[in-house]
């Protein structure tokens, strides 16, 4: 599921994948709380990785993309090495 939502959406889909894992942890499992907070910490990391890519080698723009992939890579290679059981 993971790789068809990569290939269809692009890497931007690491964001969607990543976000709910690092509130889930942060807020519990109440679903009441994880989706409004995934919204707001998602807005802020994408805006946080644009910022990134603005700077990093101005004047010229780093793809937001691309960072959100080299971010994405450790932490899913973080949840694999837990065995699936995310950040609890």
């Amino acid at each position: 599921m993971a790789g068809t939502s990569v290939a269809l959406v692009g890497n931007l889909a690491f964001l969607g994948l990543m976000i709910p894992h690092i509130v889930r942890g942060i807020v519990g499992t109440d679903y009441r709380h994880v989706i409004p907070m995934s919204a707001t910490v998602g807005a802020i990391f994408m805006l946080f990785a644009d910022t990134v890519g603005r700077t990093l080698h101005a004047p010229y723009e780093t793809p937001v993309a691309a960072l959100i992939a080299i971010m994405g890579l450790p932490f899913f290679l973080f949840i694999v090495h837990k065995g699936g059981r995310g950040l609890t």
